[in-house]
């Protein structure tokens, strides 16, 4: 039996609605898919805009501050260009996608813009307080032309105006600062023991990576009236600037060491620094830290040296709880400005000649009145050049390392001269540093053993108020 007229035209009626749900859910999805793609477009168009107005540091382009990549070409002493030692020498070929943010300049990096290096492929430089005024430094006043203390301050310190020259040098050179925890992985057992493996180290193209390390950052009654800054102490803004004290006795503030003149010049070079790297400071005790006088014994007054005693006479109102509590203040603003802490030992001592029970008694001391005020570090830097082993014996198996690692120390830096020198067992970081002190410059400028000119022009560099007699620079 047919269908009626009703019947057909029911079914006429719902076909139709069914046709218009088609219609009304083509055109829904039509629309979702074109507001996606315009979305997708403003997000290409927004972000081609913010890296074209960003720094990027590629090959053949110029940044902000006007350096082009054709000033990254210097030759090392072994006759390899520097980033052609990047990718050749130091990157590993990574291919996974790597992103990266650069805190000062908050420039986004995807794998495309980054050079992967080897830690190996790291140098590391060092320097000590910097000289302000080279005539009192490097004094002609003793009897025999000279006072005995010249030698020592032609040898190890650098001045001002020549770390200025090096900064700006190696800058166009295209290096940029980075923190020695960006060379390791670092993993903690069940036991508390941390682990490290080695890790590729990932700089925008065409920047080479640097660590930078200073030691001594105490000044010691030593340094009185040799023309060097006699504290770090906080400006306007909280920031660390340095005391210097006249030969009038004024006491001005200012940039008269490393690290307001490195922050300054990061300030108008932010891409000399690689998440917000700038230095490690290593610090002594036995004079306390940044020129504040901290240690113990300027509280209890026993065992003082001569110049402790004789500055405490001079001091009567000296308060060393106050003094240790202002020390860790700017200690503080120091770190928060980027810096990282080291120990350099409580005693600058002879970390390789000295016994075991020495150490300890050394490292209790570091722990006891200069840890808690930079709240404590896991890396060592060696005084005098010295380190718990020769390069070719097993690091881990001596018993200094395994005291000072069980006190915490995962990093161990010491002294070399070679462009790097890099181990990284299971347990430690060993680095070599290079200083870029007196002796150095003298012996590449008229020694005929120029070692750096990786990073710089030594004859352009070296401070042409610094003795040039070979007397002052013989060890």
């Amino acid at each position: 039996m047919g269908r009626s007229e009703e019947e057909w035209e029911e079914i006429r009626r719902e076909r139709r609605k069914k046709r218009k749900r088609q219609v009304l859910m083509t055109r829904l999805i039509f629309g979702i898919f074109l507001l996606a793609c315009v979305a997708l477009a403003a997000f290409l168009i927004f972000r081609t805009i913010g890296s074209s107005s960003g720094k990027q540091n590629t090959p053949g382009t110029t940044d902000t501050q006007g350096t082009v990549s054709d000033q990254q070409t210097a030759v090392t002493e072994k006759g390899e260009d520097p980033q052609t030692a990047g990718t050749e020498n130091g990157a590993q070929g990574e291919t996974e996608a790597v992103t990266e943010v650069q805190s000062e300049t908050q420039t986004e990096y995807d794998a495309s813009q980054l050079t992967a290096w080897e830690p190996t492929k790291v140098t590391h430089v060092f320097f000590h307080s910097l000289v302000v005024d080279p005539s009192k430094a490097f004094s002609l006043t003793g009897d025999s032309g000279w006072d005995s203390m010249t030698p020592g301050f032609c040898q190890w310190m650098t001045t001002v105006y020549e770390f200025n020259q090096m900064l700006q040098q190696m800058y166009d050179k295209g290096y940029i600062l980075i923190d020695m925890h960006e060379m390791i992985d670092e993993t903690t057992d069940e036991s508390g023991t941390v682990h490290v493996t080695p890790k590729s180290v990932m700089v925008p193209n065409g920047k080479i990576p640097v660590v930078m390390s200073f030691d001594d950052l105490s000044y010691y009654h030593a340094y009185d009236n040799r023309g060097i800054a006699s504290k770090v102490v906080l400006d306007e803004n909280g920031k660390p600037v340095c005391e210097y004290i006249r030969e009038d006795g004024t006491v001005e503030t200012g940039d008269y060491d490393y690290i307001p003149i490195l922050d300054k010049f990061l300030e108008a070079h932010p891409d000399f620094s690689w998440h917000g790297a700038k230095g490690t400071i290593a610090l002594t005790g036995y004079n306390g830290i940044l020129g504040y006088r901290t240690d113990i014994d300027y509280k209890v007054k026993e065992h003082l040296m001569t110049d402790q005693a004789q500055w405490l006479d001079a001091h009567p109102d000296f308060d060393w709880d106050a003094e240790c509590a202002e020390a860790r203040k700017v200690a503080q603003a120091i770190k928060d400005d980027g810096w990282v802490f080291a120990s350099h030992t409580w005693g600058h001592m002879h970390i390789g000649d000295a016994s075991l029970e020495k150490i300890k008694e050394d490292t209790d001391k570091w722990e006891q009145y200069v840890a808690p005020l930079i709240g404590g570090s896991d890396t060592i830097i060696f005084a005098h050049g010295q380190d718990l082993a020769n390069w070719d014996q097993d690091y881990a198996s001596t018993d200094k390392f395994k005291y000072l690692k069980s006190q915490g120390f995962d990093i161990f830096c010491n002294v070399d001269s070679t462009q790097y020198y890099v181990q990284i067992g299971d347990e430690y970081l060993r680095m070599g540093r290079r200083n870029l002190d007196g002796y150095r410059l003298w012996q590449c400028v008229y020694g005929g053993k120029d070692e750096v000119s990786d990073l710089f022009d030594a004859s352009s560099v070296i401070d042409p108020d610094r003795p040039s007699d070979a007397s002052f620079y013989s060890l």
